[in-house]
């Protein structure tokens, strides 16, 4: 974070609590040529100073230092209710390398641990580092693993579990939460600065505007929206979308009790703890507008410096109305394309509607109904494509609606074919997947989980060899006891 942040109303330089007797689980290498750091071959790296600095237990590995890792205050809403000062409480960041921010998560305890231990523990750990890399090679926008370090260090939780390090990299981790802690705490000055380092160094575009905090919030807001209809297109709950977990970037980040849709159910909740379904995979894109007006409110002190004498909450509530618009847009450009429709129809969107409901309703399996509408041909009735509803005379129904409407089209179903399987994947994170491969690192056998990351690299390849990974989950799979514990 290169803004000047320097003041206890803003941060604690804290050097990391010592990881006993550490240990690698997994790097992803991706994420290691973005520091340019050499890792060694294959999966596992052979450089020890690197696994003490991933560990928390060293601050200097090939020639790089880092003198001053600290822990981050920000603040924010929790389940819609303002929660106050929360911050980094088991989060240390080390340092930047090659732009990229390079921080801890389960290293120890900060001021704002708020009674906890700041220990992370591997169930969690693993499913963050596996998420964060598939993520990034589904070509959503995320926060990076690089890399994965356990002990045996005991860290209780709902059972007594053992602890890991998951070592993550941004061009920044700055959140809607900074803005609200600052905003809140009456830190115009340092709110100001926040948003001059934001314009500075990840949104130089709104230098040239005339209103430049306001052309921010738009283009925050704007990433966020195109974020969310991402995550839709591929079924992805977030689970925890509290505003101090939204980006300032629009990264996705803060993997907790996520999960992607297997069985579709558009009202899927995937943390047990969510007893109201707040952030439900159909509610994500109003609650990420909701944050959006958190940051809003926020901002409303640099509106009026901006913009003296005129109303700034008037001003902000104009830009949050772009959001839901331009979310609309790019969520039906995204299906559009996962349909393989490359002109734009007005009754697209009740075609695609239809599609997601007749989903629903037969709770088919999110991902493979999109990957295999690649096999559906203009002029030849697919069995095969039907068979995954019960309900088959409504699916006959709504894929002669669609061979009717890939009539209007002019591209050749082979070469549909090739654009929708580099828009819909074959592979993704499934629960129950993440959950074999947390059982077996549990066990200290590790294979699962680098298997796992090689897989999810390439999720619009075919891989036959790794056909099982496609399946959904069969009954007695299903993981439904996710939750914020981690």
């Amino acid at each position: 974070m290169a803004f000047s942040i320097i003041g206890d109303d803003t941060c604690q330089f804290i050097a990391p609590t010592p990881l006993p007797d550490p240990y690698w689980i997994a790097v992803s290498p991706q994420a290691a040529a973005l520091l340019g750091i050499p890792l060694g071959p294959k999966q596992l790296p052979l450089d020890p100073a690197w696994l003490a600095v991933l560990a928390g237990n060293a601050l200097e590995a090939g020639g790089h230092q880092f003198l001053k890792p600290m822990a981050t205050a920000y603040s924010g809403h929790q389940f819609g209710h303002w929660a106050g000062q929360l911050g980094d409480g088991r989060a240390f960041l080390l340092g930047e390398l090659n732009h990229q921010e390079l921080q801890l998560k389960g290293a120890g305890m900060t001021r704002y641990s708020r009674m906890g231990d700041g220990r992370a523990v591997l169930r969690s750990s693993v499913r963050e580092f596996l998420c964060s890399e598939a993520m990034h090679a589904l070509g959503i926008p995320t926060t990076r693993a690089l890399s994965l370090v356990g002990s045996k260090q005991p860290v209780r939780r709902e059972t007594v579990e053992t602890a890991a390090v998951c070592s993550r990299l941004a061009p920044s981790f700055i959140r809607i939460g900074h803005f609200e802690h600052y905003a809140a705490n009456g830190l115009h000055a340092r709110l100001q600065e926040l948003a001059a380092y934001l314009i500075e160094a990840h949104y130089p575009e709104c230098q040239s505007s005339s209103t430049p905090y306001l052309a921010l919030f738009k283009a925050i807001s704007t990433r966020n929206a195109e974020r969310v209809a991402q995550w839709q297109a591929v079924g992805f709950c977030h689970g925890v979308l509290n505003s101090d977990n939204i980006s300032a970037l629009g990264l996705t980040m803060d993997y907790g009790p996520f999960g992607f849709l297997d069985h579709t159910a558009l009202d899927h909740i995937c943390n047990h703890t969510d007893s109201g379904g707040r952030y439900a995979y159909h509610r994500q894109p109003k609650i990420m507008h909701w944050n959006m007006a958190c940051l809003a409110n926020a901002m409303v002190p640099l509106i009026e410096i901006e913009s003296p004498g005129e109303d700034a909450a008037d001003i902000l509530r104009a830009a949050l109305g772009t959001f839901p618009p331009e979310y609309e847009a790019r969520w039906l450009a995204l299906f559009r394309g996962k349909l393989g429709l490359q002109t734009n129809v007005p009754e697209d969107i009740d075609l695609i509607e239809a599609l997601l409901q007749l989903m629903h309703a037969n709770r088919a399996d999110f991902t493979t109904v999109f990957r295999s509408l690649s096999t559906v041909q203009k002029k030849e009735f697919n069995l095969n494509w039907r068979d995954q509803f019960l309900d088959r005379a409504a699916a006959d129904s709504w894929l002669m609606q669609y061979r009717e409407r890939l009539a209007l089209e002019s591209n050749s179903d082979a070469e549909r074919a090739l654009q929708m399987n580099s828009v819909n994947p074959k592979f993704i994170l499934r629960n129950h997947l993440a959950q074999h491969a947390i059982e077996m690192a549990q066990e200290d056998d590790f294979t699962e989980v680098n298997r796992l990351h090689l897989i999810l690299s390439r999720p619009f390849d075919e891989q036959p060899e790794f056909e099982q990974y496609a399946l959904a989950p069969l009954p007695d799979q299903v993981v439904t006891d996710l939750s914020c514990s981690s």
